[in-house]
């Protein structure tokens, strides 16, 4: 793990970053393990006047990346996608939140996986797959929450530079996981207060 991270990191300083960025977005939303913003931050520090440009290509490609987890998930579960899930230790996991999340549920967790990766997000994109989440819904779940993700992180890294960049890589994380999981709470206390019954739908 602790190699393929910093292969990853590497890839930031090639003349070629930005196409590492955008294969790396497009990867992590299906199958691979390094989310993008290991790649995104760096160079986003290293030239921070192309930090929305970055967030753009990182929000796009993340997006269809997405995308091709939700037809992993849609249409070929057992031969891909449960193979992949294995094969990252992650299908326990997703096994758990399939037994438990409807459509409504997946949506929320669309977003909070986008925000924070909580859940990891190829478990989530393949789950919107299986539990046949609108298309039109999945897409602009991704583009909203990738986006705000990328787009923020440009803002704080333009605005602040080096000095923020530690923040982002120790403790922002925790942060956006503490914003992911408040969501999730209120979305559920709205089902519950709304008569709208059972939290889960199993």
């Amino acid at each position: 793990m602790k190699r393929l991270y910093l292969w990853t990191l590497s890839l930031a300083a090639r003349k070629s970053a930005e196409v590492w960025l955008a294969v790396i977005a497009f990867v992590e939303s299906s199958f691979f393990l390094i989310p993008a913003d290991v790649l995104f931050v760096p160079m986003a520090v290293a030239t921070p006047q192309r930090a929305y440009r970055l967030a753009l290509i990182a929000t796009v490609f993340s997006t269809l990346g997405g995308i091709a987890g939700y037809f992993l998930g849609y249409y070929a579960f057992e031969a891909l996608a449960r193979p992949v899930l294995e094969f990252y230790g992650k299908l326990d996991a997703f096994q758990q939140i399939r037994a438990c999340a409807g459509p409504d549920t997946t949506a929320i967790l669309l977003v909070t996986s986008g925000l924070a990766h909580l859940p990891p997000i190829k478990v989530v994109t393949i789950l919107a797959g299986v539990v046949h989440v609108g298309f039109g819904f999945f897409v602009l779940s991704c583009l909203i929450a990738r986006g705000a993700r990328f787009f923020a992180l440009a803002w704080l890294l333009r605005s602040y530079g080096e000095t923020i960049r530690l923040f982002i890589e120790k403790r922002l994380k925790f942060v956006a996981a503490g914003t992911a999981a408040a969501l999730i709470v209120l979305y559920f206390a709205v089902k519950v207060f709304a008569g709208s019954g059972a939290m889960l739908s199993c």
